[in-house]
């Protein structure tokens, strides 16, 4: 008799854990390419062990991708297999999610306006939270936690120039403004003028002046 409820309580288990399952991939149906899912985002299905059970178990299945610590993102299925969500938008997602700022680096900020041509091997971005790495399929993405600074007008063209300002450093700040000044908008580089006040002096300085020359 002992035995019996045992089983029962075993078969029970597993079909909450089913229920449970599909219940999750119900909700990741509806959810835009890269947006994140946390155990704590799903509390509302079932207790904290049974979704963290239950997440482990999508992932070995390769039904989810766990990207880091306690994160989740769908894989993106097409005609030519699965493949991880692009990082851009797990990126962008995760922000919104997050409630955190989150930008490129300042070495891509440095390619992007010829500074440099050295592609950066690395996806790297700042951010104002925690600094953390995620995994997407065979990329790694790394996300450093950077002085308000550095994400000053953080998803504007201005802001891509502070940090590309902020890759040259104060020993090559002067020409690589004259560099940037020639490749943007006249009103792009002002607004990081009228900003001056949360930048570090050294770049204050050199932008100041070359906005005036200009």
């Amino acid at each position: 008799m002992l035995n019996s409820v045992r089983n029962c309580n075993i078969l029970l288990t597993e079909v909450d854990m089913q229920r449970l399952t599909e219940q999750i991939m119900s909700e990741t149906k509806s959810l835009p390419e890269g947006m994140p899912l946390s155990a704590k985002s799903l509390l509302h299905l079932g207790s904290r062990a049974a979704v963290d059970q239950t997440l482990s178990r999508l992932v070995h299945r390769g039904q989810l991708l766990r990207a880091g610590r306690g994160l989740y993102v769908t894989p993106v299925v097409s005609r030519f297999g699965k493949r991880a969500p692009a990082v851009e938008a797990v990126i962008e997602n995760l922000a919104d999610v997050r409630g955190e700022t989150i930008v490129p680096s300042e070495a891509s900020s440095a390619n992007a306006l010829g500074l440099t041509t050295q592609v950066p091997t690395k996806a790297v971005y700042l951010t104002s939270g925690r600094p953390r790495t995620l995994a997407l399929g065979k990329q790694t993405v790394q996300l450093r936690h950077v002085r308000p600074w550095k994400l000053t007008l953080a998803h504007e063209p201005a802001g891509q120039i502070v940090r590309a300002l902020s890759w040259a450093g104060p020993a090559h700040v002067e020409s690589a403004a004259n560099t940037i000044r020639t490749k943007v908008p006249n009103e792009e580089f002002r607004k990081v003028v009228r900003h001056a006040a949360k930048l570090p002096s050294w770049m204050a300085k050199a932008v100041g002046r070359i906005a005036n020359n200009g």
